[in-house]
Formats: C-alpha cells, sequence, structure tokens
C-alpha cells in the first residue's frame, strides 16, 4: 500500500489477559487514536563549543491516547473500562498496531483510563492512554 491512508486503515488490539498470552481484542467503539512517540533528550554545553548546546537522544517511550464510547458488552471496551479504578499490576497489558504497509509494533504497556461518562444527552465516552513500559517489537512491512 503507497499513498496516504486513513487512520480506520489501522489494527489496534489489547490483550484482556493483561500480559498472559498473546491475545488481541480490538476495542469496539474507538474513534480516535493519537500516537505521540516522547523522545528523552540530554543536553549540556561544554566549554569547547564556545556556548552552542549539544544533545544526544538517551531514550524514548510511546504514548497513544485513544477516545471513543463506552460498549457494555464488548470484551475489549469492558477490559479497559474495568481498568478505570484498579492500581499496579492490574493496569499492565500488551498493545499492539498493525499499520496500513503491514508493520506491526507490540509492547508491554500500562493502560491509564482518562475519561468515563460525558455530556446528559451524549453517549457514555470512554478515554483512555496506553504508555509503553519497556522496549516496544517494531517488525517492518518487508520482515
Amino acid at each position: 500500500m503507497s499513498g496516504v491512508n486513513p487512520v480506520y486503515a489501522l489494527t489496534f488490539g489489547i490483550n484482556t489477559n493483561g500480559r498472559t498470552g498473546e491475545a488481541t481484542t480490538v476495542v469496539t467503539d474507538t474513534t480516535a487514536l493519537s500516537i505521540a512517540i516522547d523522545g528523552h533528550v540530554e543536553e549540556w554545553t561544554p566549554l569547547d563549543s564556545e556556548g552552542w548546546t549539544r544533545r544526544l537522544m538517551t531514550g524514548k517511550s510511546i504514548t497513544i491516547t485513544m477516545g471513543g464510547k463506552r460498549n457494555e458488552g464488548d470484551a475489549g471496551n469492558d477490559y479497559v473500562a474495568g481498568l478505570a479504578f484498579k492500581n499496579g499490576q492490574d493496569c499492565n497489558s500488551v498493545f499492539s498496531i498493525i499499520f496500513p504497509d503491514g508493520s506491526k509494533l507490540v509492547f508491554d504497556c500500562v493502560i491509564n483510563v482518562t475519561a468515563l461518562g460525558g455530556e446528559s444527552t451524549a453517549v457514555s465516552e470512554l478515554g483512555w492512554t496506553v504508555m509503553s513500559d519497556g522496549k516496544p517489537t517494531y517488525t517492518p512491512a518487508s520482515a
């Protein structure tokens, strides 16, 4: 596949068994997915650089912001919503994304439910973030 692609061409899944096994379940009625790659850059200004700053990328993390509607009875949706009031290891899972070109990103994650409810005449929302926990596995489409 080449050219530009709509966001709905991404396929994502969450492991509803936490970090046990390799099950991947879609969270039905997700309407937004935004991937942020957070770079950790260290800066220093050595005396021999005449005031110019040096930098080195020393780490990275991924944060994926998800939004959608609360769909009771859907396994993925129920799993994520059920994490709203849990802490610790209970919020650990595995997240995967398959991009339109066939490349795949899989990583251990922590799930943080950020929104439930909504306006009185709206469909109840479900907002959550997926934060990487350790180094992800990225498999290019050609592999």
